[in-house]
């Protein structure tokens, strides 16, 4: 089935590949989407490298589905033996930069978008093509939806299997920094900053916080990067070091840094609290279906655009997202079919 949109889809993404899309350089694949999409007969709108469709004969009074995935790509890793901007499909796979993430997912709901607005739905749908996801940029997601029209649910396109990510963990990064004082190392003084840090990092190692979430578990929190000192003899008097926090659904980033900040000795910075852990209700009628269609519900403990989306959202796409940003990336061309298939299947004819 679907055998035209998916030669479609699969020649579209082939040619997106061929154009480098970095975060923040997304410009030149954006202007081709855009005549793309006006060839098929939509009327595109733009803000930025962000591009938008509503569908024929919008209707503020019905529900809005939002269909969105993101149009940036990380930059090639060293290990690629394949060109990274040469499309190729080999053996049914489709080589390049992007394909998995998330040019697939692109490709598979902006036809899937074209199909379902040839029919009539009981509710409004838009196609969105993000710019700056990779870097949780300010540019991309969060720009653009404060263009659009109220949205009811939102499909995040992402390489997940074509299963259904009900629940997200967050992200938030902090600074931290010990203070001790300076000293010679080979007499009795100073403050030992890293002495200092080191009582602090054992919290954050061994802290659990008590809500623990169905789907995504504990908040989990790491130590990332540490450093301190200047040369061998003298004893620092600074130690800074970086937690890489993920939380659940159960607590906001702000919260989580409150009870961070009240248990611990060091300074505590975060460079942000925006991107939040998500959780859609599993009686929603989409997340419903997606059982129906046996689709698995899981919790993702990878980010996404889903965390700037303040409303009921699933991700879900194309791929598999162990192949992210690993050099030879690539798709296979069943799994475009597939998710044209699936997401064709899990909005036609529903009632929202």
């Amino acid at each position: 089935m679907y055998k035209e949109e998916t030669n479609d889809a699969v020649a579209l993404l082939q040619q997106m590949i061929a154009i480098p899309s970095f975060s923040k350089e997304e410009s030149t694949v954006a202007d081709f989407l855009e005549r793309y999409i006006e060839i098929k007969g939509y009327v595109v709108s733009r803000k930025d490298n962000n591009l938008w469709i509503l569908s024929p004969g919008f209707d503020s009074n019905r529900a809005t589905i939002l269909l969105n995935s993101h149009i940036d790509t990380v930059k090639p890793v060293s290990a690629w033996i394949r060109k990274p901007f040469s499309p190729m499909i080999d053996n049914g796979k489709l080589y390049g930069l992007g394909s998995n993430d998330a040019g697939a997912s692109v490709v598979s709901l902006l036809h899937a978008f074209f199909y379902l607005t040839q029919q009539q739905q009981s509710y409004n749908l838009i196609f969105a093509a993000s710019a700056e996801e990779e870097i949780s940029g300010g540019n991309g997601l969060e720009r653009l939806l404060q263009e659009l029209p109220k949205i009811d649910f939102a499909i995040v396109g992402e390489p997940t299997g074509m299963n259904a990510a009900v629940a997200e963990k967050g992200l938030m990064v902090l600074d931290c920094v010990a203070k001790g004082k300076a000293g010679h190392a080979a007499r009795n003084e100073g403050e030992n900053a890293i002495y200092k840090a080191l009582e602090d990092v054992s919290w954050f190692k061994n802290y659990l916080f008590k809500e623990k979430s169905d789907l995504l578990g504990e908040v989990k929190m790491t130590v990332t990067q540490i450093n301190a000192g200047t040369q061998h003899n003298v004893v620092p008097d600074l130690c800074s070091f970086v937690i890489d926090v993920r939380s659940n659904e159960m607590y906001s980033n702000e919260e989580i840094l409150f009870e961070i900040k009240k248990s611990v000795n060091c300074d505590v910075q975060a460079r942000s609290t925006r991107l939040s852990s998500t959780a859609t209700p599993l009686n929603h009628p989409i997340v419903k279906r997606a059982g129906e269609l046996n689709r698995q519900l899981f919790g993702s403990p990878t980010l996404s655009d889903q965390a700037l989306m303040p409303f009921p959202s699933l991700k879900m796409g194309p791929g598999e997202s162990a192949r992210s940003h690993t050099a030879d990336e690539y798709i296979l061309v069943d799994e475009i079919r597939e998710g044209i298939e699936i997401y064709i299947q899990l909005l036609d004819g529903l009632t929202v």
